[in-house]
């Protein structure tokens, strides 16, 4: 088994988690501390709706990645911190960072674009294009998915098994469909990738 300390980031055995983390913490903290007015004007800035994504997709992919839904104690900032440094210490700083923010995006835009459509057909209100859509939920599934791709056979199953569980458990009793649609996706997603992820 790897010391405790393996399984966390450090600025040369995963860089790109470590870095990630610090920011994390920063934007965490301050919306802990700062004016609340400010935070949900700045989080609002950064929510990847309908309306945002039509106006500047890139700069809303970015920002919305910046925060954490739930805080540094939720289930997904502890996912975070695990998947990735495990996934980075097998794939490089590159692929961990393509991986995460390859499916943050594909993920955000495969369910929001839904959205628009049944707003413009008639079946959903009109302030569905403006719902408040952030954090790391979609990279971090992204990233478990394609970690189980290269975690011996003992571990594969188990954890795939767990997290897809949790994702679809979620979607069937939780009150906000979009989002958790765009997790169990997010985890398809990463499976999917094996391949390119085992190919050196």
């Amino acid at each position: 088994m790897p010391r405790f300390w393996r399984l966390l980031p450090t600025p040369l055995g995963a860089p790109f988690t470590f870095g990630y983390t610090l920011l994390l913490i920063a934007t965490s903290v301050f919306a802990e501390y700062a004016d609340p007015d400010l935070v949900f004007a700045l989080l609002q800035g950064s929510s990847t709706d309908v309306e945002h994504l039509a106006r500047s997709p890139l700069l809303v992919l970015v920002a919305s990645a910046l925060w954490i839904a739930g805080g540094m104690t939720s289930a997904y900032a502890l996912a975070f911190l695990f998947v990735l440094t495990a996934l980075e210490r097998r794939v490089g700083a590159l692929r961990t960072a393509a991986v995460f923010f390859g499916g943050h995006a594909v993920a955000t835009l495969a369910t929001e674009l839904p959205v628009g459509a049944a707003v413009a057909l008639g079946y959903l209100p009109a302030d569905s294009l403006q719902r408040l859509d952030y954090g790391i939920s979609f990279g971090v599934m992204t990233c478990t998915g394609a970690l189980a791709g290269l975690l011996p056979v003992w571990a594969r199953w188990p954890l795939l098994g767990g997290v897809t569980w949790f994702a679809v458990t979620n979607l069937l009793v939780s009150a906000d469909p979009v989002s958790d649609f765009g997790h169990v996706l997010a985890l398809a997603l990463g499976t999917c990738i094996w391949p390119l992820l085992r190919c050196r």
